[in-house]
């Protein structure tokens, strides 16, 4: 009976399999959370149990992936599942992914970095009570071997097509992975690829997969290396089959006053109280403006533009996100905006000291002296914006370009104290794609008294207005 009923029930003809190597490389700190409570930091990494190495679960990858392709097949819509990864968890009848995905293990002792993260209260732009908390993070430049193994049934160019395309998606750097991937964490990309296929009908291939060193990570010497995947399977894909619709900002700003954004990374007892935020970027610590520091900068910008043009704050919600954690009277929402991490190039340290002053008597507090290390820009400092907003409308492009305006004029500033004077931005030039109606403006300004220089102005003022149609209905 139960033989009978394993021979008549539908059986997997594998006829081939074919094996990608690639090595991984991250470009920003990724947060891989092991969700260990007993730990004196909130979020700790997930870490291999023999070795002190970072462990990249293939479920982490596979999410990323499947998620890329659903986008770039669909338009960020949840409509056809793809061949390669099967059916929903929630589909019982669901086919099993076709498309293996291995454990990474990371190919150095785990480097960490520690950042810290806190909730800003909106309207008295203080700190919420019990809002802080640390999070963990593997240092940029960490690589990890990669192995995925693909089993073809029937169907093998659409196999292979949706293959190259997540696998091109993470060679390029468009798909980030881990926690805080839409505040520029874990993004990442792919330098090296290598690829062995097996014709399982034919005996001396089916010989030679099972021979093969399945156990080894990493690239296997003498054998064929590739720097493009379509190259390594022999297909190419034609950029108009990518259906994601987005706006895309990047943009090019200096330092019009010192910036501060406050890390404990400054643990000697001759080291400044404060210290900006520093992440280690091509071997060496060099300063960063954090995604997370800027998208919250952006948010209540936007809420206070909101509010003032009398519209409900839902629109922040679409466009930011809601986490159900910190309001649970919101359904959760991950945000439609992506705001990457900055490296701010050319900048000096220089230790400023402070003391506390008494309101009422007018003089210093007692044990009230405290210094700080911002950094400070020159002639050549740099620093790049990369924003993108997915399944853009138009009066949330008119409300993203009105924030662009603000820092551009340094009426916005990003950081701590900047009550102060500190952290104002000086636009110098910035280039807006918009890929659903294939539009690019260039804004230009060679210095803060020289005038803007719009590529059709007229087109961006309609998104504005879109704004004030959306406030007014």
């Amino acid at each position: 009976m139960i033989y009978r009923r394993i021979i008549n029930r539908n059986q997997r003809q594998i006829n081939k399999r074919i094996i990608v190597h690639g090595t991984l490389v991250l470009d920003t700190p990724i947060c891989l959370g092991s969700g260990d409570n007993d730990s004196d930091i909130d979020l700790k990494i997930l870490r291999d149990s023999i070795e002190n190495k970072a462990l990249l679960m293939g479920s982490s990858i596979a999410g990323g992936l499947r998620n890329y392709l659903r986008e770039y097949q669909n338009s960020y819509e949840n409509l056809e599942e793809s061949l390669l990864f099967g059916g929903q968890r929630s589909d019982e009848d669901g086919d099993q992914s076709l498309l293996v995905v291995n454990d990474a293990l990371s190919t150095e002792l785990i480097q960490a970095e520690l950042r810290d993260g806190l909730k800003i209260n909106s309207i008295t732009r203080t700190a919420e009570p019990k809002a802080k908390y640390d999070l963990e993070f593997i240092e940029a430049a960490t690589q990890f071997h990669l192995c995925f193994e693909l089993l073809i049934e029937t169907n093998r160019e659409q196999l292979v097509k949706e293959l190259v395309t997540v696998l091109k998606g993470l060679e390029s750097g468009a798909i980030s992975i881990g926690m805080k991937k839409h505040r520029g964490f874990g993004r990442c990309h792919v330098t090296e690829w290598q690829v062995w296929e097996f014709d399982l009908r034919k005996p001396d291939e089916r010989l030679g997969w099972l021979n093969f060193e399945h156990w080894q990570p990493g690239l296997l010497p003498n054998h064929p290396t590739h720097e493009s995947i379509e190259k390594a399977l022999g297909l190419f894909l034609d950029e108009k089959e990518d259906k994601r619709d987005r706006l895309t900002i990047n943009a090019t700003f200096t330092l019009a006053t010192p910036l501060l954004i406050r890390s404990g990374q400054a643990s000697s007892d001759k080291a400044p109280d404060v210290v900006h935020l520093k992440s280690r970027r091509d071997g060496e610590l060099q300063p960063v403006l954090s995604g997370t520091s800027l998208a919250g900068v952006l948010r209540h910008r936007a809420e206070r533009i909101v509010n003032t043009l009398h519209k409900n704050t839902s629109i922040i919600d679409e466009i930011f996100g809601v986490d159900f954690s910190k309001d649970k009277t919101k359904k959760a929402k991950a945000s439609r905006l992506i705001v990457h991490e900055s490296v701010i190039k050319e900048t000096n340290d220089l230790v400023q000291n402070r003391i506390a002053i008494d309101r009422f008597t007018g003089g210093a507090l007692h044990g009230a002296l405290f210094n700080e290390q911002p950094i400070f820009g020159s002639d050549k400092t740099e620093l790049k914006l990369e924003l993108e907003l997915r399944q853009p409308k138009s009066h949330e492009i008119g409300l993203l370009l009105l924030l662009i305006k603000d820092l551009w004029t340094g009426d916005l500033p990003v950081g701590g104290t900047s009550s102060i004077g500190r952290g104002r931005l000086q636009g110098k030039e910035a280039k807006i794609t918009l890929a659903s109606e294939n539009k690019i403006w260039n804004i230009t300004q060679a210095s803060k008294n020289e005038p803007l220089i719009i590529d059709n102005a007229e087109d961006l003022e309609k998104f504005v207005d879109a704004l004030n149609e959306e406030v007014a209905a």
